[in-house]
This record gives C-alpha cells, structure tokens and sequence, in this order.
C-alpha cells in the first residue's frame, strides 16, 4: 500500500528551505505555515523580537502532545519554584489559547492587561512573578475562544513582540497539547532570539508516551533542544494506609523505558497529590502549601536540574560568543 503523502516521518523539518515545498509537504496541515516561515521571521520582525526579548536570560518550553497530563499544572509550579528566589524574576507565559487554565492556577482570575507606552504589562502574582495569558483578555473565563490558525499565530506573536517583560531570567512558556500551530509559531519566533530547551510532561501510561514520543520527533525535527521529560501522576501512596498505587500503571515501562529508547534525560517522577489539584484551584502555589509532600521534594529536584541545565546552556553559548 502506498505511503499517504505528508507523512511525519518524512517530513524535512521546519528549519529546511524544503519546508512546506517537499513533496512529503502535500496534503499536511501546517504546509501553508512552514512554507510561509521556513526562514523563520523576516529580518524587520525578527530585530523587533530581538529588541522586546534581549533581558530575557533563559526560555523554556513546556510541551506534551498529550492533553490532561499536568502541562499546565507543571509550568505554574516551575515558575512558583523559580521565583521562591527573590533574587531572580520570572515570567510565565500562557499561550494555550482556547484552553487558557494559567490565571486559575495563578490566582489571577478576573485580572486585566494593562497598557502602556512601553507595551502590555505582565499581570503579576508577587513582585518578580509576571504572567501573561488570552486569559486575561476574555470578558469572561467561560467564553469560548474560536479563532483559526493565523489568528492564534498572530497574537503569539504579540505576546512575545508587545508585552513589556523587562529584565526576566527565566521565561517559562506553556503550550497546549500537540504539534500544530502554536508549537510552530512559538519556535519560530523565538528563533530569532534563543531557547534554552524544552520540558515534556507525560503520565506513565503507554497512552500518553505514544503521543509525547511525537512530541519528542517535533522537537528534534524543530532543532529545538530537550532539557528532559517528566513523569506525572507517577504512583499514589495513601496517606493512611502507605500501600503504593500504579493509577496509571506504566505497561510499557513508563517514561523511563521511553528515555532511555529515545536518549532523552529523565529529569524525575512526581508523584499524585490530591492537594496540587485542590491548590490550582484555589490558585495558590502547590510547593508553598505542601512544603513537605514526596511531591514538592520531586518538583524542587526536577526545577533544580531544570536550573543547572540552563546555566549550563547560557555558559556554553558565551563560550561559543
């Protein structure tokens, strides 16, 4: 039977000069957006993205390809981490555009963006915590966000390009599930600056590795560096009885046995908390709560190895400067 045309595996990347002209290009989706931007932004757009994002130190991605696995829930706690330093300043970004969850979680529900000379402001949770979100433009969290591609495309851009960050050492952004639109425009525009690499979240289940190994071959088609994965929801000890649960039992050997197939780091497990979900909620920070949950110490190891990679990484590009 004959290979449909576009598929994955053939795809020449979105960094080729054939991407969106190859003849494995037919029929895909995102053909029309590759072609348009396989050379990344044009040199106006790209100095003006330069000059916005040049105080930012460091950008991490947080991807899966599955939905419903913590992606969100991951970012929120990665920046709440990240700023218990009062030293450095963080900022969050948001741009899962139809299913904006980051002001919930943040706290930040019925907030507004601000205007000023100097472009958006961030919305902020504490003094060096900044966080932007389509959220925060709805009139209500219950309207539904239609828009089609070049719309979404169009105010990531402005999200990178009209908020006025400032000096920031960590830029967390999360993305919704998949490999599509947004992955594409949030990597191609961050081209013209840097990205330090990308976070994957997965849950044990062969389910959800099937898609985050998608996610993985994105990232690697994209040239767009993996920091590691993390496992989510990786076992339940009940806080009464100490007996271990595989909620999500890891049939095929869970992130760890995809790793090590795939050469990707396993920056760590976090075990199911049932006060993570019951703090997102309440929009309060998870780590600040449970300070001493197997949870907490899991996300506090992971964010420190998130930390040296990167410092790692800006020490590398220097050297290479």
């Amino acid at each position: 039977m004959a290979e449909a045309p576009g598929a994955p595996e053939e795809c020449p990347g979105t960094g080729s000069a054939q991407a969106g002209r190859a003849a494995a290009c037919q029929g895909c989706p995102n053909q029309r957006l590759c072609a348009a931007g396989a050379a990344g932004p044009d040199p106006a757009e790209a100095a003006e993205l330069r000059a916005r994002l040049r105080a930012v130190r460091h950008t991490v991605l947080v991807l899966s390809g599955k939905g419903g696995v913590g992606k969100s829930t991951f970012s929120a706690l990665l920046a709440h981490g990240l700023a218990a330093d009062e030293t450095k300043q963080v900022a969050l970004l948001d741009i899962d555009i139809c299913g904006p969850s980051i002001p919930k979680m943040m706290g930040l529900e019925g907030e507004q963006v601000h205007q000023s000379g100097s472009g958006w402001s961030p919305v902020y949770v504490e003094e060096n915590l900044g966080v932007m979100s389509v959220g925060f433009l709805l009139s209500s969290p219950d309207d539904a966000v239609i828009w089609r591609g070049p719309k979404k495309n169009g105010l990531i851009k402005q999200f990178l390009r009209d908020v006025d960050w400032g000096e920031v050492d960590y830029l967390i952004v999360d993305t919704p599930p998949g490999t599509s639109d947004e992955h594409l425009s949030i990597v191609q525009y961050l081209s013209a600056t840097h990205i330090d690499g990308a976070v994957i979240v997965t849950t044990p289940q062969e389910v959800s590795l099937q898609d985050v190994r998608k996610e993985i071959n994105f990232c690697r088609k994209v040239k767009l560096p993996i920091i590691g994965v993390v496992e989510n929801m990786s076992g339940f000890v009940c806080p009464k009885c100490k007996n271990e649960s595989q909620i999500f039992p890891p049939t095929t050997g869970g992130a760890e046995k995809m790793c090590q197939n795939l050469n990707v780091s396993l920056l760590g497990k976090v075990p199911l908390d049932p006060q993570i979900g019951k703090s997102c909620d309440k929009g309060q920070s998870f780590l600040a709560e449970a300070p001493e949950s197997p949870a907490t110490l899991s996300y506090r190891n992971i964010i420190q190895r998130i930390q040296e990679y990167c410092e790692q990484h800006h020490f590398q590009e220097e050297k290479i400067m």
